[in-house]
């Protein structure tokens, strides 16, 4: 199979050869990801209740793969034998006020904390761009949000509770399991399954956000690292047709920001009503604008639990590359504008602070995210992806672990200093590979 064909696609699509790899036995109805272009590749689905339920069925079972709330758009999480859905395991178990941290199953969304903590007074230091993903899911592909000064969901990890390959659970901590816990928490679903998270806490927080449209390029260019820090959280939006950013989205913390209600913003004009991302589309499924202040968890994400979050019928894909470089980059892909902008929604770029955690794409490195949704042509993007790949190469950028990319094994490899010694670890975990599907054959151990 050519590398570029790792995705599976719906079955509307099957009748491509060079895209089909759903295999010709499956008979009953197979699980889809949440935007539909792709469909797992096994009916075999187990929904565990309990810790106990999950050891029994990874012993009973030779292969077998984790599966969260299906927001990836690649196969990271398939399997052609059995998967293990984490959607029952969905609870709070403890949280711990003096402490400053909060145990939960590894099923839950962020939808459903974030209320519950925002209720005893606490909050999380960030949250994606929606609030609809799993904890465990969500760590395990190092899925961000955004900030100058804020590390992704997983870099909030203090402890982690994995059931093993041979059905035995195993207890991690950031203060007594240090590397190994670094090697787990984004461990891309090759350690095991995550049945409980621990994660950092701090006092709850109001906030706000202001949206901005028509930045110009050349402001961007001389002023990056100012307008990228003028909030807690900021995100520019682009559709490469033209020398603007589209949008930009500056999330604010009350009492700690900069308390300002600007007219306009490096050239940008302050927004006169809510909006989408994609402008065409209506806002009523994004989070409140306009300065309104409201709870963290209501202003982080881009958009609400209840609605379906961005397109809906699209495809992602994303690139981390060194802060020091973005305006470089940024440019080299704008290059490609004309080319990829038929294609696309919308890109968003965003900012991740650096992390300890191994196999996150913002390891010892604090980085601008260039992000892609899409729209739903595969072969399209998948001739595009190789281009952009290429643009930013000299920059060393990498993927996304729950996105589409085509960036060969070797060449990951040398981006990742801690590759040999996360397959050590998780060597460890798994000898006989039981936990691992084609996603890590093809990323992880292809020569």
């Amino acid at each position: 199979m050519k590398r570029k064909t790792f995705i599976q696609l719906s079955t509307t699509l099957m009748a491509s050869p060079l895209l089909s790899s759903i295999p010709s036995w499956a008979q009953q109805p197979h699980l889809q990801n949440w935007s539909g272009n792709l469909t797992y590749s096994t009916g075999n689905v187990f929904y565990p209740k309990s810790v106990e339920e999950v050891q029994q069925l990874i012993k009973k079972h030779d292969k077998i793969k984790a599966l969260g709330t299906r927001h990836c758009f690649n196969n990271i999480a398939d399997s052609k034998d059995n998967l293990l859905s984490t959607r029952d395991l969905n609870k709070v178990v403890s949280i711990d006020k003096q402490n400053h941290t909060v145990t939960v199953e590894g099923g839950i969304k962020y939808g459903e904390l974030a209320p519950y903590l925002h209720k005893e007074g606490f909050a999380l230091h960030n949250l994606a761009s929606l609030p609809h993903i799993s904890v465990a899911g969500s760590i395990t592909t190092a899925t961000h949000g955004s900030g100058v000064k804020n590390g992704n969901l997983s870099s909030a990890v203090v402890g982690l509770e994995i059931v093993k390959a041979d059905g035995s659970v195993v207890h991690l901590s950031k203060t007594k399991d240090t590397a190994k816990l670094n090697a787990a928490v984004v461990g891309l679903g090759a350690l095991g399954v995550i049945t409980k998270v621990t994660l950092q806490i701090q006092p709850t927080y109001m906030m706000k956000q202001h949206v901005f449209t028509g930045l110009p390029m050349s402001e961007l260019k001389q002023h990056f690292e100012k307008i990228v820090s003028a909030g807690y959280s900021v995100s520019l939006f682009t559709d490469w047709q033209s020398d603007h950013i589209n949008e930009v989205w500056i999330k604010s913390r009350i009492g700690t920001d900069k308390d300002e209600n600007l007219k306009e913003f490096y050239g940008a004009k302050a927004a006169t009503k809510n909006l989408h991302p994609i402008i065409a589309l209506s806002a009523e499924n994004c989070t409140e604008q306009m300065g309104v202040p409201g709870p963290w968890y209501e202003r982080l994400p881009h958009f609400k639990m209840g609605f379906t979050p961005s397109s809906g019928k699209e495809l992602q894909s994303e690139f981390f590359v060194p802060f020091d470089h973005a305006v470089e980059a940024i440019a080299a892909v704008a290059k490609l504008g004309k080319q990829i902008s038929p294609h696309l929604f919308i890109t968003e770029i965003r900012t991740i602070a650096a992390d300890d955690l191994w196999m996150s794409p913002a390891h010892n490195q604090k980085s601008v995210a260039i992000h892609f949704t899409w729209k739903q042509e595969t072969e399209a993007v998948l001739k595009l992806l190789p281009q952009i790949e290429r643009e930013l190469s000299p920059f060393k950028a990498r993927p996304h672990w729950g996105k589409i990319f085509t960036i060969p094994a070797k060449t990951l490899a040398a981006r990742y200093e801690k590759m040999d010694a996360f397959k050590a670890v998780v060597a460890e975990f798994d000898p006989h590979g039981k936990f691992r599907n084609q996603f890590l054959a093809n990323e992880l151990y292809k020569s």
